[in-house]
């Protein structure tokens, strides 16, 4: 919880990858008086709350408005049924597990998994394309052309890269990566790299399913979506 009052009644909620001030600005306009977020509007201290930043504004907004604002992140990042698996299930990847668990194996960063039948590493990234509707798809080469294991991770994942190349993936989906990890990557991997929105926002639908069944009303962001503009040739 990182803005409101946890004993303040729901009346309807509205459901975002992240918080802007076009979000809040939504729930306002939709009279939602909670905004659940993966990524979270506050990841350190606010010294001042008088609209100098963005996150600022934003805070004093939603107060303003009776708003609260609830974000998951990592923990939706590792539980099952979470941004990974939710993932690799739209990708068609079976056979997975958890990439990166904890100490008690339930839950865990990254997944890795099988395709149902192999593929060439070009359909691959066409797939990836399609399904997911990226505006762009960033890769190098893999050692082999066929893909039949995948490891992925939603967000930032380059620090896994390592890990999904020592349990033998063809291929390794996640976003922001730099440019000296493509080089260490190609020929051991087919570092895939996607827009780090696009590799999360159906962390909406996994709250919409979790919050329809209490009977609330929710609705996903009409406002919600990547900062990251691309201009093509």
């Amino acid at each position: 919880m990182q803005v409101g009052d946890t004993e303040r009644d729901i009346q309807s909620v509205l459901l975002t990858t992240d918080v802007t001030e076009a979000v809040v600005n939504e729930a306002i306009m939709r009279g939602c008086n909670l905004i659940v977020s993966h990524h979270p509007l506050l990841f350190r201290g606010l010294k001042q709350v008088c609209g100098q930043t963005p996150q600022a504004r934003i805070v004093e907004l939603a107060i303003k408005h009776n708003i609260a604002i609830y974000s998951a992140h990592t923990s939706l990042d590792s539980v099952k049924g979470g941004i990974n698996t939710r993932l690799a299930e739209r990708l068609g990847i079976t056979d997975y597990r958890i990439l990166m668990p904890n100490e008690s194996g339930e839950t865990g960063l990254g997944v890795i998994g099988r395709m149902p039948k192999p593929v060439s590493f070009s359909d691959f990234i066409e797939h990836i394309r399609k399904v997911l509707d990226c505006t762009y798809v960033r890769y190098t080469r893999p050692k082999k052309e066929t893909v039949e294991t995948v490891a992925l991770c939603g967000g930032s994942g380059a620090e896994f890269i390592g890990d999904a190349i020592a349990q033998g993936a063809d291929v390794y989906l996640t976003a922001d990566c730099k440019y000296h990890e493509f080089q260490e990557a190609e020929g051991q991997i087919g570092l895939i790299d996607i827009d780090h929105w696009i590799s999360e926002r159906h962390a909406r639908e996994i709250f919409r399913d979790i919050i329809q069944p209490l009977g609330l009303p929710c609705c996903i962001s009409e406002a919600d979506r990547t900062p990251v503009q691309i201009k093509n040739k």
